[in-house]
């Protein structure tokens, strides 16, 4: 007999401020979609981030338009307004309950760095968001996962067979490092899509900072 749990889709979500998009968020949201069959991934740029204490955040759209170079050749990859269109601060548990709404009969994957993990019980409606979500902590090479997941689990039960481990290579790339590479005039070719280093060229962005 088959496990109707089988038929379920799932979506998996992958939010940030994407400032800029990168190969390492590319490589986490295909891992994940393998990994745990995902009938798809929906990036979310992030309108305005109630967590980042950066005053020179891109704009929205400029944000908006690098996640749709990077992620334009993948089916599997779809991006989303509802953030960039909210007015005020992008709380998670506004968002998880719009797509709760919109994809009613999905199961809803968020991906996200491990490191990520403790900050998201500071969140708005922390317990909410687990009641909504799955999680999938995508961890570089030589994280000690079980380690942390067992403390996080242990301080928190209410995520209790909630929160999934994904190791991935590739997420040594950070935002912070390409940002500070353009500033300095150092490459950056190979750590995201071309057509978005591209863009960063075309509109000199991080240059100036």
């Amino acid at each position: 007999m088959n496990n109707p749990k089988e038929k379920v889709n799932r979506l998996g979500i992958m939010g940030g401020t994407f400032d800029p998009i990168h190969y390492g968020h590319l490589v986490a949201a295909e891992m994940a979609r393998a990994e745990f069959k995902l009938s798809k991934v929906l990036f979310i740029p992030t309108g305005t981030p109630p967590h980042k204490d950066r005053k020179d955040i891109s704009a929205a759209e400029m944000r908006y338009e690098m996640v749709k170079l990077a992620i334009q050749d993948n089916p599997a990859f779809d991006i989303s307004r509802v953030e960039i269109e909210r007015e005020g601060p992008s709380y998670t548990v506004e968002t998880l309950r719009v797509l709760r709404r919109d994809w009613p009969e999905h199961e809803l994957y968020f991906i996200t760095g491990s490191d990520a993990l403790l900050e998201i019980f500071s969140w708005r409606e922390a317990e909410e968001i687990f009641r909504l979500i799955q999680y999938i902590g995508a961890a570089r090479p030589g994280f000690d996962a079980s380690d942390f997941f067992l403390k996080v689990q242990h301080e928190h039960p209410e995520t209790q067979g909630k929160i999934h481990y994904l190791e991935v290579p590739a997420l040594a790339i950070s935002s912070t490092d390409i940002r500070a590479r353009v500033r300095r005039r150092e490459p950056i070719r190979y750590l995201l899509p071309e057509t978005v280093r591209l863009y960063l060229e075309q509109h000199r962005l991080y240059a100036d900072s």
